[in-house]
């Protein structure tokens, strides 16, 4: 046998000849035979397979340059995509077939409208959709056959080139790392543009143009980028900025959390935090981002909201017309088949059974398959909606009028609002201002015009606001002045200031806000030392925002005999209540056990109250209750 048949490398070739010296075999050649284990054998044996080797390299070598000198003429092709096929001069050309090709076009328009793969799969999925192609393999090689829409068969033809037209060699190169062993077609790997080894515009026919191909590829780099939400769809949730905030300190995307109908969903910079475990960049409200992002769209929308409502019209109809003519072609393609099978039938000879038998099978199959299509048509134009009359028009045209009616109607769903703001909005830049309640809001919408914003969210605590050191000032004053809780947060209101949920002030809140101070409301009628709250004493409303709870909850404990407290004189005398601080542990924990144990009887330990000395209570004790106020 040849010796470059036997071995292909040095490697196999001095294994074979280990081999052969090891169990005393001889090789033999054209020129002679050798012994493997003679040193004079054994070198020209290995000069000979050097020799074959770099033989074979060389083939190797041209065989790869000769494939490369082809594609760079633009004229290799391996196979074709789908919607394309092999012409007579060796290129490719539109698929002959005029539903094949309507598919293609159809899957480019529904991503352009929907903006997500995704998207696109489930409306292909759902008015039954199928994708025309070329077997390449197999007893049906080069024939058409249809089968239902993948999302990896939509990626592909999305990210391929051809369909704008070019001709790309090299966008899947096989990588040795990533090889299995005795699979030469595994290890294929994606690669970028600019590892393409050619490139050449305007070489096959076109189905979008290059830049749509470009802007489908950005918009899908786009969806992948978010983490929890995609730019495209803006994912799910209560928020409507999903995928378009972008943090003004580091410049990363901003994810919704929290994005709970029952939660409080905030705009998270938290990318730093879950990949290198520092600390959180920032977070903000996205309940007041979102209030001004949607004035903002709505001021903008409404100048323009006659056209877009006929625009949206229109393109009810073209989709509408489109899914009948989908259907048109395949109701076409049916009623041929079953002609096909008939002419083959009636053109067999009668007496010829065998035969007969299996046309007379397949004709019955397509008259089926004919009847089954006609049947899913006629359901298909049963569940679509009637034509746009010209009243429907004037009713479209009449929404149109009243934009924020439109926006907050209970028919229009959020996923509709993100929609709306992203044919508006490319990128709004968050940064808050420290810790306080600040937002400056950078919103560059998609004309290349900005905006800036200031928005104010809710806070937990006084002392993150803006101007809590003037509050602080304001209150401590009023409360030198004597003057309530009632009239402190009049004065308050009156002067702009704000809570940090951004509600006006009430007198509840401002006791509580003592508490945080460290101040005591001084009510008016106290007329002397006595009738101030002393050593663990306090007054009733002020307990009451201490423990978090109600006043009608402490009188209520009051009444059972479950505190000590004392009555001002006069009418209506105000309470004071006594509560140390084992006292207020016991309180806390009563609370707690109420509003887990609802209607069930409270423990005495709970209920009676540390006995308190040299000092009068005046609190009524009757009998206990069991019942529980909410």
């Amino acid at each position: 046998r040849e010796m470059s048949r036997l071995a292909r490398s040095n490697r196999d070739w001095h294994q074979l000849l280990e081999l052969c010296a090891l169990f005393q075999v001889l090789l033999a050649d054209a020129d002679g035979v050798y012994d493997p284990r003679d040193v004079n054998d054994r070198l020209l044996l290995g000069l000979k397979g050097t020799l074959s080797e770099a033989e074979n390299h060389v083939l190797r070598t041209r065989l790869h340059q000769g494939k490369l000198n082809k594609a760079r003429r633009g004229e290799l092709f391996t196979c074709v995509p789908i919607g394309y096929v092999r012409s007579a001069d060796g290129g490719i050309a539109l698929d002959p077939d005029e539903q094949v090709w309507s598919v293609v076009a159809l899957v480019f328009d529904l991503f352009a409208e929907l903006g997500s793969v995704p998207k696109v799969h489930a409306h292909l999925v759902a008015h039954k959709i199928r994708i025309g192609m070329r077997a390449y393999r197999g007893p049906e090689r080069g024939q058409l056959v249809w089968r239902p829409a993948r999302r990896s068969t939509l990626y592909e033809m999305l990210r391929h080139p051809a369909y704008a037209g070019a001709y790309v060699y090299g966008r899947n190169p096989c990588d040795p790392t990533l090889q299995a062993a005795g699979r030469s077609k595994s290890g294929r790997r994606t690669a970028r543009p600019d590892e393409w080894v050619c490139l050449l515009k305007d070489r096959i026919p076109a189905y979008i143009t290059w830049e749509q191909y470009e802007a489908n590829r950005r918009r899908m780099r786009e969806n992948d980028r978010g983490r929890g939400a995609s730019r495209a769809s803006g994912g799910r949730g209560p928020t409507l900025l999903n995928g378009l905030v972008t943090c003004g300190r580091c410049g990363r995307p901003m994810a919704a959390r929290n994005a709970r109908p029952t939660a409080n969903p905030r705009y998270a910079c938290d990318a730093a935090k879950q990949e290198y475990g520092g600390p959180l960049c920032q977070s903000v409200s996205a309940a007041a981002i979102d209030r001004r992002i949607e004035e903002l769209v709505l001021r903008a929308v409404e100048p323009a909201a006659l056209e877009l409502s006929l625009r949206a019209a229109e393109r009810a109809e073209q989709d509408r017309e489109r899914l009948h003519r989908h259907w048109r072609q395949t109701l076409e393609r049916a009623e041929y088949e079953a002609s096909r099978a008939r002419r083959q039938y009636d053109a067999v000879d009668p007496e010829n059974r065998l035969v007969a038998r299996a046309l007379e099978r397949q004709w019955e199959e397509e008259l089926t398959e004919k009847q089954r299509l006609d049947e899913e048509y006629a359901r298909f134009q049963h569940e679509q909606p009637r034509h746009l009359t010209a009243v429907d028009r004037e009713r479209i045209r009449a929404l149109a009028a009243d934009v924020p009616a439109l926006w907050h109607a209970d028919t229009t769903t959020m996923a509709d609002r993100r929609a709306i703001v992203r044919q508006l909005a490319e990128r709004v830049v968050v940064t808050r201002r420290g810790t306080t309640e600040v937002i400056d809001v950078v919103i560059r919408w998609l004309g290349g015009t900005e905006s800036r914003q200031e928005v104010h969210q809710g806070l937990r605590r006084y002392d993150g606001l803006g101007d809590y050191a003037q509050l602080k000032e304001r209150v401590t004053g009023l409360r030198g002045a004597g003057r309530t809780g009632e009239q402190i947060a009049e004065v308050l209101n009156q002067e702009g200031y704000r809570t940090p949920r951004g509600g006006p002030f009430t007198g509840h809140r401002v006791r509580r806000l003592f508490m945080q101070l460290g101040l005591t409301c001084v009510p008016a009628g106290v007329r002397g030392p006595g009738d101030l709250p002393g050593k663990g004493e306090w007054w009733l409303p002020d307990l009451a925002a201490a423990l978090g709870v109600r006043p009608i909850v402490v009188h209520r404990w009051r009444w059972s005999g479950w505190l000590h407290g004392r009555q001002l004189p006069g009418v209506n005398g105000r309470w004071i209540v006594w509560a140390d601080r084992s006292e207020m542990q016991r309180l806390r924990r009563l609370r707690a056990y109420e509003l887990k144990n609802r209607g069930q009887k409270v423990p005495s330990k709970l209920t009676t109250p540390k006995e308190r000395r040299g000092a009068k209570s005046r609190s009524a004790r009757p009998k206990t209750r069991t019942r529980s106020d909410s």
